[in-house]
């Protein structure tokens, strides 16, 4: 009988710290992909101000390069495209976050066209408000790739905390599983450098 009752008592206990053990670490790997949440609406916010400056640019621009509607076209078609899709940040797969990237690979490439389309109207790179869209521009690419930087920086803890033994147990209890890192598209990796479609 004292036998049968200190093995309960030894399972009451393992159980115990179990159950504690598998709060603690719950909580934990909650807080951590919150950060990375929060550090994706920041990437978002990045890639919305260049999308924000776009049209601005564009309006600048036709004044003086009125006959380049097909660069024009290109550029308004990715700039839709890329504000269509929307990511639940706390739920982003790859699937989403391959596309999102896509996306943005094809607005950095209409916009690299556009700017060297503007390298054939030196009247128009002589212009205040282009100049400032311009610098303004190469601050929010800069901005993203900060940004993109500090998203995959915020994964590191989380795929640490969920593969690490014994915390990779309650993981696959809870259903926690790896994030994907934000790894940009071929040819986009710095993104648009404003630097190049400059005058010398």
């Amino acid at each position: 009988m004292k036998k049968g009752l200190v093995v309960l008592l030894i399972l009451a206990v393992i159980i115990a710290i179990t159950l504690f053990s598998g709060k603690g670490f719950y909580n934990d790997v909650i807080t951590e992909e919150e950060k990375i949440s929060e550090q994706w609406s920041k990437v978002e916010s990045a890639y919305q101000l260049r999308l924000d400056l776009i049209p601005n640019l564009m309006k600048v621009a036709e004044r003086y390069a009125e006959y380049e509607q097909e660069t024009f076209k290109i550029v308004t078609d990715a700039r839709s495209k890329a504000t269509s899709i929307q990511i639940d940040p706390s739920n982003i797969t790859p699937e989403q976050l391959e596309q999102f990237k896509k996306v943005q690979g094809s607005m950095t490439s209409a916009l690299s066209r556009l700017l060297a389309v503007f390298e054939r109207y030196p009247d128009l790179k002589a212009n205040e408000n282009y100049k400032e869209l311009m610098n303004s521009l190469d601050r929010v690419e800069k901005r993203i790739k900060v940004e993109r930087d500090r998203f995959n920086e915020s994964i590191t803890p989380y795929n640490t905390m969920i593969r690490s033994f014994p915390n990779n147990l309650y993981a696959m209890i809870f259903g926690f599983d790896k994030k994907e890192r934000f790894n940009a598209v071929k040819g986009a990796e710095n993104g648009v450098d404003v630097n190049d479609y400059r005058s010398n």
